[in-house]
């Protein structure tokens, strides 16, 4: 019984560091809410990058050790820990580590590691990968698909928290681009299938 008291404290213990090194703002707890792996590995990976774009420095991500779970698998915690091994790959972490046996303290990438992490792999895929070549820069297309494709660069910044998105627009546009001219082919209606497909990602994001 003495034993449990003294846990139960110790615990108490931690939670108060925790509160006035990390806050509210910069802890996600995802025991309190028991999700699926799956929507675990959405809730982190959003958060996250969106954190990445306030620059919001150390965070504490709370998954519980799992002891509850089917099987004895701490589901949440593993899914967790994949997310965090991907986005380190993709620039948005630049370290983590367990914090206690069921939280992790995440330490963000700058913004600019994640856009240097795109650009790598975009160029890992186009050395692979036969696609549409993209142009050097957006001079080549129509004015009317450089401001969709400006707009939606803008939604999708916006989506991420980046506040400042001025720097980041002409990436992100270069970046839609080599995803969509895949979609448009390389008929001589690609430019109109560009914009559809613009369209398409528009209305999913409104």
């Amino acid at each position: 019984m003495a034993e449990s008291r003294k846990a139960r404290g110790l615990a108490s213990l931690q939670q108060a560091f925790d509160e006035v090194r990390f806050g509210a703002m910069r802890t996600l707890n995802l025991r309190q809410s028991l999700p699926t792996g799956a929507e675990a590995a959405r809730r982190v990976e959003a958060w996250l990058r969106q954190h990445q774009a306030q620059q919001s420095g150390e965070l504490l991500v709370i998954t519980g050790r799992g002891n509850n779970s089917e099987s004895g698998i701490a589901v949440v915690r593993e899914a967790t820990i994949r997310v965090f091994h991907d986005l380190r790959r993709r620039g948005v972490v630049q370290e983590f580590a367990e914090h206690t046996p069921g939280s992790f303290v995440v330490t963000l990438a700058p913004m600019q590691a994640m856009l240097e992490a795109q650009r790598r792999s975009d160029a890992r895929r186009d050395a692979t990968v036969p696609e549409v070549p993209a142009p050097p820069t957006l001079s080549a297309l129509d004015e009317t698909t450089r401001e969709q494709l400006r707009i939606l660069a803008e939604r999708s910044l916006d989506a991420l928290g980046v506040r400042d998105r001025g720097p980041f627009v002409e990436s992100e546009m270069l970046r839609l681009f080599g995803e969509l001219a895949a979609e448009a082919g390389t008929a001589s209606d690609r430019e109109m299938r560009l914009r559809a497909a613009i369209a398409r990602r528009l209305a999913e994001v409104e």
